[in-house]
């Protein structure tokens, strides 16, 4: 049991570097750009390389997964992400830096993939959800700190990429000290085909529940990569933008370990359906105050505290929807899901930020957080009960 805790803290760590990786580079590259005179639709393009990365090796990660275990996995992922970190300060152009975040995303999708499972496989079902919080909580502290490196491109353009670098490699290290398990064993994993067929299988499972981590996608780098357009062309500095950034984080830190403790007692799909409906509210309400630093700041705040758990959310929803065997291909999902969100973030984004000057950023992000909660309350009892008689 000792034994199953350090392994469950070393993981949390190493997903925490991760987070303040992916919460520095959305922001800090959508500043540079902008300061470089990059339409914004351009720069959200750029945005998606690091999704585009995570599909284009979601399909051949399962594979690997069970034939290694999951410690060769995170150490590839890690390993990819700190080359690529150390790489951007060599040349600042927008394809060279559009190949290192797709590296990136390859890396990072490893790394998140590998330790999802292992803490989703080994957690006891009735902790299930604190376990998960815990490592979304340590996501989102890592991510909370990111965009507070983005005022250090003033000093030097290459000082943030290597603090994230030197972070990466430190908390790195501490994988080599867990000692590698392999997923439970399953029929028909050994071909690429059979995994398309196991996507197809959890799919029937679990669809419910690969909707939040694609609305977590969109939210995410939407705010982190077009936001920080949007709002200096409202008129806020770099700073300000920083800390809205940040105050959804902080807003998810307060609220995602109690989130999924509630998740435990009352179930997943109700406390997710009351969160977006929630985040609707709150991200309409931001569109009021979009030219106010502490207006904005404490509805992103608010907006953090309800939205910023749906991907955690998400997975513990899938995890009690499919059967343990099929798992890995439930993570993977909820990845490529997350991914999906994500890519259409930024595109989305920009194109409104670009041809629809009228139009608030903050309605297209509550208009989505309205749907997928109204899909969740439609379809999700009959779903539950399908899956639960198998």
């Amino acid at each position: 049991m000792n034994l199953n805790r350090f392994r469950f803290w070393i993981l949390v760590i190493i997903v925490s570097i991760s987070g303040f990786t992916q919460g520095m580079l959305l922001p800090l590259i959508a500043v540079i750009f902008e300061h470089k005179g990059v339409s914004s639709s351009l720069n959200g393009f750029n945005a998606t390389s690091l999704y585009i990365g995570i599909l284009l090796i979601s399909p051949f990660m399962e594979i690997p997964l069970r034939k290694y275990g999951y410690k060769p996995v995170i150490a590839f992922g890690g390993g990819t992400v700190i080359v690529s970190l150390l790489l951007f300060p060599l040349w600042q152009s927008f394809w060279f830096w559009f190949i290192l975040r797709l590296f990136i995303g390859i890396g990072d999708h490893a790394l998140h993939f590998a330790t999802q499972t292992w803490i989703t496989s080994s957690s006891d079902e009735q902790k299930r959800g604190r376990s998960i919080a815990l490592y979304g909580l340590f996501f989102s502290i890592g991510f909370a700190a990111g965009p507070l490196m983005t005022p250090l491109v003033d000093i030097n353009p290459s000082l943030p990429f290597i603090v994230s670098a030197a972070l990466c490699l430190a908390a790195w290290i501490f994988i080599f000290t867990v000692r590698n398990e392999l997923p439970i064993e399953a029929v028909g994993v050994n071909s690429f085909i059979e995994t398309m067929k196991r996507f197809s299988t959890a799919w029937k499972y679990a669809w419910l529940a690969f909707l939040p981590p694609f609305v977590y996608g969109f939210l995410e780098s939407s705010l982190n990569g077009s936001f920080p357009v949007y709002a200096l062309r409202k008129g806020l500095d770099v700073s300000n933008v920083s800390a809205i950034l940040t105050s959804f984080s902080i807003g998810t830190l307060i609220t995602q370990l109690p989130l999924g403790m509630l998740s435990d007692k009352y179930g997943k799909r109700n406390v997710l359906i009351v969160v977006l409906f929630a985040g609707f509210l709150t991200f309409t309400g931001a569109s009021f105050v979009e030219t106010s630093f502490i207006g904005l700041f404490i509805a992103i705040l608010a907006a953090g505290m309800m939205v910023g758990s749906t991907f955690s959310l998400g997975i513990g929803y899938m995890t009690d929807l499919t059967p343990r065997n099929l798992l890995p291909t439930g993570n993977l999902m909820c990845g490529i899901f997350f991914s999906f969100g994500s890519l259409s973030g930024p595109i989305i984004g920009g194109f409104i930020i670009q041809w629809f000057e009228n139009i608030s950023f903050f309605m297209v992000i509550s208009t989505l957080l309205f749907a997928i909660a109204l899909i969740l309350l439609t379809f999700g009892n009959r779903r539950t009960e399908v899956s639960n008689i198998h």
